[in-house]
């Protein structure tokens, strides 16, 4: 009897490996990766292209104006690998960028762009057997999932990886400027007023800040197969 499918929701603090987790979850399951994270890069470089968004303040008027005209897809590429899609255009590179991130970070706190992201995002999850990272997942997106997990990570050891993630990109970033920027990101996730990142009370709380992936991968697998085999019984 083939199992029935459920929906995985794993959040977490920036830089935690949650897509790492969330995409070995995916395809060791035959499950549907969704990176929720990329949506908000994406509405972020779209901003930031049309001038929207600068250092110094958010066009709200313009950004809300818009929102509806962004169409955010994912497709994956030859290798296996997901790359996101907006308005057709493989933006997959121009979002990983720090600009982006800490632009994704500042609109993910506006209202308007959170609702429709979110409404995106359910319609999505609506046939079950999706996977999808994020901050507000367990606790907003799918508050029903039959699987939530929640990633933490020391400041520190989380600016190194992404620190290395863009050297590894032929980037020059300074690590100094990547701790400040994981910090930042921690209190605007924590402290905005909309959906703001916490642990959802039935998650599954895991500190990864010493222990490798395929061990992370394990510890969320073992928790999958014990709430399917729960369910079964039920």
């Amino acid at each position: 009897m083939q199992q029935k499918k459920i929906n995985i929701a794993v959040d977490g603090f920036s830089s935690c490996g949650k897509s790492t987790i969330a995409k070995g979850l995916a395809k060791e399951l035959g499950y549907t990766y969704i990176d929720s994270g990329a949506m908000y890069r994406a509405v972020a470089l779209y901003a930031l292209r049309n001038g929207w968004l600068t250092p110094e303040a958010i066009n709200e008027e313009q950004l809300q104006k818009h929102i509806s005209d962004m169409v955010i897809t994912f497709k994956t590429n030859a290798r296996g690998e997901q790359e996101t899609y907006l308005n057709g255009e493989n933006v997959e590179r121009e979002i990983r960028t720090l600009e982006a991130a800490n632009g994704a970070s500042r609109i993910s706190a506006l209202p308007f762009v959170r609702r429709e992201l979110v409404r995106q995002q359910q319609h999505l999850g609506k046939e079950k057997g999706v996977v999808m990272d994020g901050r507000d997942i367990g606790t907003v997106v799918f508050p029903d999932a039959e699987l939530k997990l929640f990633l933490t990570a020391s400041p520190e050891v989380r600016a190194r990886r992404r620190f290395d993630e863009m050297k590894a990109r032929g980037e020059e970033p300074l690590f100094e400027e990547v701790l400040a920027n994981v910090k930042e990101r921690d209190l605007r996730d924590t402290t905005r007023a909309e959906s703001p990142l916490r642990k959802a009370d039935d998650a599954f709380e895991l500190d990864n800040s010493h222990i490798g992936i395929d061990e992370q991968l394990q510890w969320a697998l073992d928790r999958y197969y014990k709430i399917t085999a729960n369910n079964e019984q039920n």
